[in-house]
C-alpha cells in the first residue's frame, strides 16, 4: 500500500496557531471591522476553546461549526483541532433539513453556532473561550482525522471527505515549495471565501496561520465594501473565486483599491478567460489560477508554477503532487509530478514528442494531501498505490500546461460522440448578450442525448434562443449545437459554482 512521505513517521500534528504565536506573538493575526487580534491573543482563545471542547466531548468526536467567516469560527476551528476532535465546518446558509442531515451523518457530538433545528446534539451559543478550564490537552497525531468537509457533489446527498492533520499540512508544504511564495509572513491576506469550503479553510485561513501572516475576515462579500477593506487594510494577497474578480473588475475604483495587492489567487471554480482579461484591463494585474478539490485539501495545480497569464490554463501540478491523465479506454495520456520528466516518460515508454499535447483524459492524482476516503468507512478514497481519480477531465497543451475540460459525469453522448458542456458554455458566454450559462445533457429520442443550455441574459431585450443557436453554429460542430432556454438566474453554491443538479430539467 502506498504511504505518503508525510505519514511515514507518526509525528505530532502541527499546531499552526501555537507555532504562529511562538514566532510572532505580537504580530497582527486577524482583523475585522470590530476588532484586531494578535497571534498571542488567538492562541489564548484557542487554548480556552480546546479546554471547553475537551470537557464536553470524547477523543475523535465530531464537532459541527455553523459560523460565518469570523473570529469565532477561527477560534472554534483551531480549538477543535487542538482538542484532538474532528471539525465539521458547515454552511450557515443551509436549511434546517440540510443541516440536520449532515449533523446526523457526521454523528456530531457538539454544535458550535447555528440556529435551532430541533432535537440533536448540544449547542454552544456564545464564544467557546468564555469558560477557561485548567488541565492537560490531549496529544494529537498527524495521522488523526482533523476535518470532515462535506462536498456538494452533482447528485444525491453531500459526502464527508476525511482529511487528516497530515493531509492539511502536506498541501501547505506543497504550496510553500512555489518560488516565489504566494503567501509569506509579512502578507495581509483577504479571507472572504467561506471557511466551510476547503479553499477558504486551508488555502486561505490555513496559509495565514502557517506563515503567521495577517488575515482580514469578511463574512459577506460586497464588491464595493470589500475593495474599501482591501485599500484600508493594505491587503497584499487576495484569495478569491471567479465571481469576486468579475464583480471587482466592474467597479470604477478597482485599480486604486487594489494598489497594495501583489498576488491575486483564484480557485474553487473555473475562471472564464474573458473575465480574466477584463480584470487585467481594469487593474493592470494578473491572476494566479489554481485547481483542486475538497478531497485534495484542496490545491493540485497552479499557474504560479507555469505561465500565469495563459488564458484557460490551470497550470501544472504543485511540487509534491503527482498527476496523470488517463483516457476512457484506460490509456495513460500524460504524466507529470515529483519524478523527473525523463523518468515519467521512461515509465510510460513515451517520448517528449508523444506528450507535446494530449487528448482529454481524466485527472488522476497522488500526494500526501489526499483525503482518506469518504466518511465513515473510507470508501472512494485513493487506491492501494495512492492514486485517486478526480472525475475531472483535462488536456495538456503543447507547452505542458493543463486545461480543464469538464466533469466526467457531465459528459454528453450525442450519437456516441463526446460533447463537453464547458465547450458550449464558453461559446455562449462569449456572446455579448449573455451573462451566464449552464449546459446539461437531456434525453433525446434520435441521438440518445442532446445538449440543453440554460442562459441568463445580460441585456434587455435578451437575445432569442434562435439567435443564440445561430451564434453557436458558427463556432461548434452540428452535433454539439444546444437547445436554448432563457432563465432569470442560475442556482449557485457559496463559492460561485453552478449547481446543475438544481436546474429545472
Amino acid at each position: 500500500m502506498f504511504v505518503p512521505d508525510s505519514c511515514l513517521v507518526d509525528e505530532a500534528a502541527r499546531d499552526l496557531v501555537a507555532a504562529a504565536a511562538a514566532r510572532r506573538p505580537d504580530g497582527l493575526a486577524l482583523m475585522t471591522t470590530e476588532t484586531e487580534l494578535t497571534w498571542a491573543d488567538v492562541d489564548r482563545r484557542v487554548t480556552a476553546a480546546a479546554h471547553r471542547i475537551t470537557a464536553r466531548t470524547a477523543p475523535g468526536d465530531r464537532v459541527a461549526i455553523v459560523l460565518g467567516n469570523s473570529v469565532e469560527f477561527v477560534v472554534a476551528f483551531f480549538g477543535v483541532l487542538r482538542a484532538g476532535r474532528v471539525a465539521v465546518p458547515l454552511n450557515p446558509g443551509y436549511t434546517a433539513n440540510e443541516l440536520d442531515w449532515v449533523i446526523a451523518d457526521s454523528g456530531a457530538a457538539l454544535i458550535v453556532g447555528g440556529g435551532d433545528t430541533g432535537s440533536g446534539p448540544p449547542r454552544v451559543r456564545g464564544n467557546l473561550d468564555e469558560e477557561v478550564t485548567e488541565g492537560d490537552l490531549p496529544s494529537v497525531s498527524a495521522r488523526d482525522l482533523a476535518v470532515l468537509l462535506y462536498t456538494s457533489g452533482t447528485s444525491g446527498r453531500p459526502k464527508g471527505a476525511m482529511l487528516t492533520h497530515a493531509a492539511l499540512a502536506a498541501n501547505h508544504d506543497q504550496l510553500d515549495a512555489i518560488d516565489p511564495p504566494v503567501v509569506g509572513p509579512d502578507d495581509v491576506v483577504l479571507l472572504a471565501v467561506p471557511m466551510f469550503h476547503a479553499y477558504g479553510l486551508n488555502t486561505g485561513l490555513g496559509s495565514v496561520a502557517r506563515h503567521a501572516a495577517t488575515g482580514v475576515l469578511i463574512d459577506r462579500f460586497d464588491p464595493a465594501a470589500s475593495l474599501a477593506a482591501i485599500a484600508e487594510r493594505g491587503v497584499t494577497v487576495v484569495v478569491g473565486v471567479p465571481g469576486m474578480y468579475a464583480a471587482w473588475s466592474r467597479q470604477p475604483e478597482v485599480r486604486t483599491a487594489l494598489r497594495s495587492v501583489r498576488s491575486s489567487v483564484c480557485g474553487a471554480a473555473p475562471l472564464v478567460p474573458d473575465e480574466m482579461a477584463r480584470f487585467g484591463a481594469a487593474t493592470g494585474q494578473s491572476i494566479i489560477v489554481g485547481y483542486g478539490l475538497t478531497e485534495t485539501a484542496p490545491v493540485l495545480t497552479t499557474t504560479a508554477v507555469s505561465d500565469r497569464g495563459k488564458p484557460g490554463s490551470i497550470g501544472r501540478p504543485l511540487p509534491g503532487v503527482s498527476l496523470r491523465l488517463r483516457s476512457a479506454a484506460g490509456q495513460l495520456l500524460w504524466v507529470d509530478g515529483t519524478a523527473s520528466a525523463d523518468e515519467d516518460l521512461a515509465e510510460l515508454d513515451l517520448s517528449v514528442e508523444d506528450v507535446a499535447g494530449t487528448d482529454p483524459g481524466e485527472i488522476e492524482v497522488r500526494g500526501g494531501n489526499l483525503f482518506s476516503g469518504y466518511w465513515p468507512d473510507g470508501r472512494g478514497g485513493p487506491d492501494a498505490d495512492g492514486w485517486w481519480a478526480t472525475g475531472d477531465v483535462a488536456y495538456a497543451d503543447g507547452e505542458g500546461d493543463l486545461h480543464l475540460v469538464d466533469r466526467i459525469d457531465e459528459l454528453i453522448l450525442v450519437h456516441g460522440f463526446n460533447v463537453y458542456p464547458a465547450e458550449i458554455e464558453r461559446v455562449l458566454d462569449s456572446h455579448p448578450g449573455v451573462a451566464e450559462t449552464a449546459v446539461v445533457g437531456v434525453p433525446d429520442h434520435d441521438s440518445g442525448q442532446r445538449p440543453h443550455a440554460f442562459v441568463v441574459a445580460a441585456i434587455d431585450p435578451p437575445p432569442t434562443p434562435a439567435e443564440l443557436q445561430v451564434f453557436c453554429a458558427a463556432h461548434l460542430a452540428r452535433f454539439k449545437l444546444p437547445t436554448v432556454e432563457l432563465v432569470r438566474e442560475l442556482p449557485h453554491s457559496a463559492t460561485g459554482k453552478v449547481r446543475k443538479r438544481e436546474l429545472p430539467l
